[in-house]
């Protein structure tokens, strides 16, 4: 039995290099991942993202921009700790996109545990300038780490489908097999 997964774009669409993760799912569209993962772009709706994590997934990759002090352009596979429901104070926002706050957020709301999850993440090279609202459009740096995002989760799809609990490779040997260190250089 293959486990179940959910695949979720998440980022803002007007702020630059924030929109990596739905641009992400968009070229997905091109590249279909198999059809028993649920592919979403749930942009910045956080409460969206928050009740799809509860639905019974086995594991959930966000493709996100995450700053992290590499290279634009840089893909890092990130397992972030999840929090439990019983260290969730009180329930933090329910509107927004901040990861950290969307998990929190499930794990206040759910009564099972959260799935394991994954961030697929590119080091952003434009972000909007301080007190902007709208910054529209991608760099041409990220807009090349999406096609390579698209081919990182062809490899890691069926390895995570087979076994929830394995540590997905990346697209290419010489990126990072492991989760977390420092990421995957753009060629």
């Amino acid at each position: 039995m293959s486990a179940r997964l959910l695949v979720a774009g998440v980022g803002n669409i007007f702020l630059a290099d924030d929109a990596f993760g739905p641009e992400v799912i968009r070229a997905l569209d091109q590249r279909p991942l198999p059809p028993e993962v649920r592919v979403g772009d749930f942009g910045i709706r956080g409460m969206d993202l928050a009740y799809a994590l509860l639905d019974g997934y086995d594991t959930a990759v966000l493709v996100d921009a995450a700053v992290r002090g590499h290279e634009p352009g840089t893909l890092s596979l990130i397992e972030p700790d999840l929090p439990d429901r019983a260290t969730v104070g009180a329930p933090p926002e329910a509107h927004g996109m901040d990861p950290a706050k969307v998990l929190a957020l499930a794990a206040h709301l759910g009564d099972e545990p959260l799935p394991r999850v994954l961030v697929l993440a590119c080091e952003p090279e434009l972000r909007a300038p301080a007190g902007e609202d709208i910054a529209p459009g991608v760099s041409a740096t990220v807009r090349e780490a999406v096609g390579r995002a698209v081919a990182a989760l062809h490899a890691m799809v069926p390895v995570l489908l087979t076994d929830p609990a394995a540590t997905p490779p990346l697209s290419r040997p010489d990126e990072s097999p492991a989760l977390s260190p420092p990421g995957c250089r753009a060629p």
